[in-house]
């Protein structure tokens, strides 16, 4: 039997602390595993999610959390699902769920909080004004 490894880390994103559980799961392939992210900064509407890929330098982007609004990147949607509320004013919270099919789901995760960045409008210019 396989076991395949997933580590999480607790960190610091922009400056502010992350908390991150559980710090490490174990389990077998077709298991799957759910990861919490929590911070307390309630203008730090976007979480993302990243993968470290056992034997990997760098670092790919799963998906991220934008207030309600979810997306994941096309590489990952079969097999993760991102769930949350980063609305209101409380402390925010998001989880990633990992379908693990094979050893390839082994390796280190991340989660990450940002600003939100608010949309405003671009005001559009006639060049030719009458």
């Amino acid at each position: 039997m396989r076991l395949l490894c997933i580590l999480y880390f607790t960190g610091v994103s922009l400056g502010i602390e992350v908390h991150q559980t559980p710090s490490e799961l174990i389990r077998k392939p077709g298991d799957r595993a759910e990861l919490v992210c929590r911070h307390g900064e309630t203008n730090y509407r976007v979480m993302l999610w990243y993968q470290q890929s056992a034997g990997q330098r760098n670092l790919s982007l799963i998906g991220h959390l934008n207030y309600q609004t979810i997306n994941i990147e096309s590489a990952f949607q079969q097999d993760f699902s991102i769930s949350g509320d980063l609305s209101g004013e409380t402390t925010k919270n998001g989880s990633l769920l990992v379908h693990l099919k094979d050893p390839e789901s082994s390796g280190v995760y991340y989660c990450a909080a940002r600003l939100a960045r608010q949309h405003t409008p671009t005001a559009t210019h006639n060049k030719n004004p009458k």
